[in-house]
């Protein structure tokens, strides 16, 4: 059975991916703001984990389409998995890089409560999601 006959089998991976914004936007909202910073880290966190994430359920989906291997031997998939899955794309790369360095580790793993910081990872998060789409309908 090919992918496009299994399309009623498995969820919609943009669907998933904007879901995961969706709620990431919910949690974010929790966090509560003075001035231009976010005050609860544990919301901020949260969110940027949870964003982050939906980045990467487009992203394995079109790495599963294309046919890119996970890394061999069990290891976890890296930013540089990531990246391959994107090819010579520069401009989804920059993308995937600015994500990664916004909502992942100033976020999720610093605990940054800087808005300017984490709404830009949020806006190229779901740039991101948008471009890789097409992508995605083109390798069925």
């Amino acid at each position: 059975m090919t992918r496009k006959e299994q399309g009623h089998i498995k969820p919609d991976s943009y669907a998933e991916a904007m879901r995961y914004i969706a709620n990431a936007k919910n949690v974010l909202a929790k966090a509560g703001m003075e001035g231009d910073m976010y005050i609860d880290p544990k919301y901020v966190r949260m969110a940027c984990g949870t964003a982050y994430s939906g980045v990467l359920v487009a992203l394995d989906d079109l790495a599963n389409l294309k046919k890119v291997d996970a890394p061999k031997g069990g290891k976890r998939k890296s930013i540089a998995h990531y990246r391959d899955i994107l090819g010579g794309n520069q401009k989804l790369q920059r993308y995937l890089d600015t994500v990664y360095k916004n909502l992942h580790l100033s976020g999720y793993y610093d605990g940054n409560l800087d808005s300017a910081v984490i709404k830009s990872g949020f806006k190229y998060a779901k740039e991101l999601i948008n471009l890789v789409k097409p992508l995605a309908q083109e390798a069925l």
